[in-house]
């Protein structure tokens, strides 16, 4: 018995580190109308986690890999926090040369805190030049994020808004569905650390975590990002959605569709 036991957990780990376990097999018709009536080309991914049960919009798209953009600073801080790059989400690493820059929000010295709220890109360029290449590229490897590829040393400060590491929805939502059960390769302080600096919102008896991104270097069509975790009523949901961005006017609709399908699953209530 004690023998079967062991087995069993060994297999169960098996399945659920394996980052390509995760399938959407159909289209939920609930969230294909909300694409449709908005004239989005993309996909939605949910996986309840406690069900390991995926449900979303457009199995073929949510294969398909891209830059993941500013979705990236999510584990670019996980990473600066478990390298002891920085000692937590409040240590002060980038110090702000009084320069004008393409956000005023930008312009202020950041800690994790601070900058992953106003996605200040400079930061977490400073921020993946204090972790090192070597550094970053084992990490990468360890988290088998995506295709894991960043590239050489040069790449190092653009290697998630140009490519070449690029990371499909599914795989998202499967990282991130580690990240909310705290079994990444980390941890647990620092994958809660990260959890509580993506904060979004809450209500009755959820709460929202999440980050955007909009990648616009080496693809043929802008893509719009939102990725997350959802809390709700004690159990743990991750998500992600990417689309068809061409212009920043769209840009809310990352999170409007997302929280309209949340919604449409019966979650998001009150």
């Amino acid at each position: 018995m004690k023998k079967l036991l062991v087995i069993t957990s060994i297999l169960g780990f098996l399945n659920f580190s394996n980052l390509m376990a995760l399938e959407l097999k159909q289209n939920n018709t609930q969230i294909e109308k909300i694409f449709k009536e908005n004239n989005i080309n993309g996909t939605f991914i949910l996986y309840d986690i406690e069900k390991d049960k995926v449900i979303g919009y457009n199995p073929e798209r949510s294969k398909l890999q891209f830059p993941p953009a500013s979705t990236f600073k999510i584990f670019n801080s996980l990473i600066a926090l478990s390298s002891g790059t920085v000692k937590n989400v409040d240590d002060y690493f980038y110090e702000y040369d009084g320069s004008k820059m393409y956000l005023k929000t930008w312009e202020n010295d950041m800690n994790l805190r601070k900058a992953i709220k106003v996605s200040q890109v400079p930061a977490y360029q400073k921020l993946a030049t204090l972790i090192g290449y070597k550094n970053m590229k084992q990490n990468i490897t360890n988290l088998k994020f995506g295709n894991s590829d960043i590239g050489t040393e040069e790449n190092l400060t653009t290697f998630w808004l140009e490519g070449p590491l690029k990371v499909s929805a599914i795989e998202q939502a499967n990282i991130l569905g580690k990240l909310a059960t705290n079994t990444l390769p980390y941890s647990k302080k620092d994958q809660e650390e990260v959890l509580e600096i993506i904060k979004l919102e809450s209500g009755k008896n959820w709460t929202l975590y999440g980050k955007t991104g909009w990648g616009t270097k080496n693809v043929k069509t802008p893509i719009g990002w939102f990725i997350g975790i959802l809390r709700e009523n004690e159990k743990f949901y991750s998500f992600a959605i990417n689309m068809d961005t061409k212009d920043a006017k769209s840009l809310p609709l990352r999170e409007d569709i997302a929280k309209k399908s949340l919604k449409a699953l019966g979650l998001l209530k009150n």
